[in-house]
């Protein structure tokens, strides 16, 4: 993607996330994007900001999809939350045949989302079936297309295995109406991203629907974004979504510390040293964590489009950024939601809502606190390339 077109899909973002403001309080009241928010995000291209050029999607380089994410996460964290995993699914196009993507991906909506890790699929003739049921589904209620990632065993149950003796693990993928959606999603943050459960029985997978995901041999997209893995992209895009929370946060808190004028307090808020203090060391927090994990999708690019190979250098040093980002994003929103006192705990100031989905956040698998464990032990094993600090 050239740099014009990159910058067309972030002013997009830009453009459509004054609707998606309005729209916040009923997507948090119905937990659901609402359909005019899923019809402006997909008349804009933004779903198919990391499908394939080749089905006219944008391809579009990891920072440019990490600032979309974030310009729309400054409005509503549920509706940058579903854009940025049913956007990483939509990169299981590239292993995909033509035929069997343009089905997916070009006949409207043409979304496909997909849960956690669970079940087998048994072998059978012209492909699998399946029985089970997956959580953690965001974007589900918009998609028109699901996807799993199971086992493989054989007709006779044995376990498949690859080369290296794990299992053989694959992706399928099921049209909507093939599965029956479990409205579980009542979390404490993200309430609009409809994050519910879905499951199939005894569903025939035809083989074209079924492909191995994340192993460059079975790619047929030569593009190096598709050379990137799709858990480290989950990563990125969650840590930009987590910095977009709390810009929104802290600028809020910034506009209140200009107007507010403390009770029983001499002077209004943007007159006291300790509130100025505050304010320009949670800034310096929040610029100092946004250009860390920015110049590290930078790094990882370069090298990932300059040699086609995403390393283990590359993976740890993503997480690393992505993990410290959202904790760091989970500190700024904190400061600022104490910052404004009582103000913040009521729905109708710009506050609340902010805290509970940033805490909704840090308690996913890419905030997790082990993350920091490996990555300590792989530097302390001296595996770590210099060029991916």
């Amino acid at each position: 993607m050239d740099g014009i077109a990159g910058i067309d899909l972030v002013a997009r973002a830009q453009a459509v996330a004054p609707l998606v403001a309005r729209e916040a309080d009923e997507i948090e009241r119905t937990r659901r994007l609402t359909p005019v928010v899923v019809g402006a995000l997909i008349e804009n291209g933004l779903y198919r900001a990391l499908l394939p050029r080749s089905l006219d999607g944008s391809e579009a380089p990891p920072e440019i999809f990490m600032q979309m994410l974030e310009e729309i996460a400054k409005v509503d964290a549920s509706t940058a939350w579903c854009l940025g995993q049913c956007s990483v699914c939509a990169m299981i196009a590239a292993a995909l045949d033509h035929d069997t993507a343009r089905e997916i991906f070009n006949t409207a909506p043409g979304i496909l989302a997909w849960g956690a890790v669970a079940h087998e699929a048994r072998a059978v003739e012209g492909g699998y079936r399946v029985t089970g049921r997956w959580d953690f589904a965001s974007g589900a209620r918009q998609a028109s297309w699901l996807g799993a990632h199971v086992r493989i065993v054989d007709a006779d149950g044995g376990p498949r295995k690859n080369a290296d003796g794990s299992p053989e693990l694959r992706t399928i993928m099921f049209p909507l109406a093939s599965a029956v959606l479990h409205d579980v999603w009542q979390a404490i943050g993200l309430a609009g991203t409809g994050t519910d459960s879905y499951e199939v029985r005894d569903l025939f997978i035809p083989e074209r629907f079924a492909v191995f995901r994340d192993v460059p041999e079975a790619l047929r997209e030569s593009g190096p974004l598709y050379r990137l893995p799709t858990g480290s992209t989950f990563s990125l895009g969650f840590a930009a979504v987590s910095l977009g929370i709390a810009r929104a946060t802290l600028d809020a808190a910034i506009a209140l510390a200009r107007a507010k004028h403390q009770s029983l307090a001499a002077s209004a808020m943007r007159d006291n040293g300790a509130v100025q203090g505050l304010i320009g060391r949670t800034e310096g927090d929040l610029r100092a964590a946004r250009a860390y994990l920015y110049a590290t999708a930078h790094a990882m690019w370069r090298d990932l489009s300059a040699t086609g190979m995403f390393s283990p250098a590359h993976r740890s040093a993503v997480r690393l950024a992505a993990t410290w980002t959202i904790q760091q994003s989970a500190k700024v929103v904190d400061t600022a939601y104490h910052m404004a006192g009582a103000t913040a705990v009521f729905r109708s100031n710009p506050f609340e809502r902010r805290f509970r989905d940033m805490h909704a956040i840090t308690q996913q698998i890419q905030a997790r606190d082990t993350h920091f464990e490996d990555v300590g032990r792989i530097i302390l094993a001296g595996n770590v390339e210099r060029e991916a600090r």
